[in-house]
């Protein structure tokens, strides 16, 4: 957009004196000036074809994402087991065989240990998601990109966590001798729903990160008490009543019945179920809606 009166100047040695927000030259010796943020609408504004075309933004993010994730650890990926399996031998104890908690006619670790690994990859780029900005605030202030790029390559580095921890869900199957269904050729797609769902999650709160600090704090609360509210240690069928239709409102409540469902062979999901699903898609449209309606704001606030 035109600036009356402004003065153009050598863009590399502008970048470094950017003010957040600040009106820049336009890099290759074009005309008129480029504004650090997206253009004024009245109505959120989603363009598609310029996400596609910054795809590589999301790439480059994630690549650093995961180099810093992994840097100077001594597991390595191994954490993506150990972590779940040290939950596992507990809740076996504590509900498994103390409280006798059923677990569809399953081996109570194979049934738990399918749901954590879901949830901990859920919980984990939820969190990375929602961070994305702040983190990226330097990038963010300086430069202009679809913002949305940031906290969708914030869910991606989880991936690699949850294949491997799949492929120990499968050995623990293996060990208890429990046969995947037919219905496992679905399987990818209540994953891809898990991706959804966090990406969802993160982009609400990344862009409320951006104003309100505190949501950090805030999230690490209500990811306790949302892990309790989701059968993950328990079956749904133990709550009835009132209580069902308050479960049915937790998308990820809906997301694992069908996972299971698809990996262990558990009873298929019901009408509650997609009540989640549906929960969970307003979540991402609302998270996305949101998220572009405050966006030019962005390199002002972070």
């Amino acid at each position: 957009m035109a600036r009356e009166g402004a003065q153009p100047a050598d863009s590399g040695s502008m970048a470094a004196s950017l003010a957040p927000g600040a009106i820049r030259p336009p890099l290759g010796g074009g005309r008129g000036w480029i504004e650090n943020r997206p253009p004024r609408s009245w109505w959120p504004r989603l363009d598609v074809a310029e996400l596609w075309a910054s795809r590589d933004v999301a790439y480059f993010l994630a690549l650093r994402n995961v180099k810093i994730r992994y840097k100077q650890t001594v597991f390595g990926v191994a954490w993506a087991v150990l972590q779940p399996l040290s939950a596992v031998a507990i809740f076996t104890i504590l509900f498994g065989r103390l409280a006798e908690v059923p677990s569809e006619g399953l081996p109570y670790p194979v049934f738990v240990f399918a749901g954590l690994v879901v949830w901990l990859y859920f919980a984990g780029a939820a969190t990375a998601a929602s961070e994305s900005l702040a983190q990226h605030r330097e990038l963010v202030t300086k430069v202009y990109f679809p913002r949305l790029l940031a906290p969708l390559a914030a869910v991606l580095p989880g991936l690699i966590d949850l294949g491997v921890s799949l492929v120990a869900v499968g050995a623990f199957m293996a060990a208890y001798g429990v046969v995947p269904p037919a219905a496992l050729v679905l399987l990818p797609i209540w994953l891809l729903a898990t991706v959804l769902f966090a990406f969802g999650l993160g982009v609400w709160l990344s862009a409320l990160n951006v104003k309100y600090r505190d949501v950090r704090n805030a999230l690490a609360f209500l990811l306790q008490l949302w892990f309790f509210a989701t059968p993950v240690v328990y079956v749904s069928s133990l709550l009835a009543g009132k209580w069902s239709f308050i479960l049915a409102v937790n998308p990820m409540a809906g997301l694992l019945e069908g996972f299971r469902w698809s990996l262990l062979g558990t009873p298929a999901p019901g009408a509650a179920a997609f009540v989640s699903l549906g929960v969970g898609a307003l979540l991402i449209v609302s998270g996305v809606a949101y998220f572009a309606r405050v966006e030019r704001f962005f390199a002002d606030l972070v």
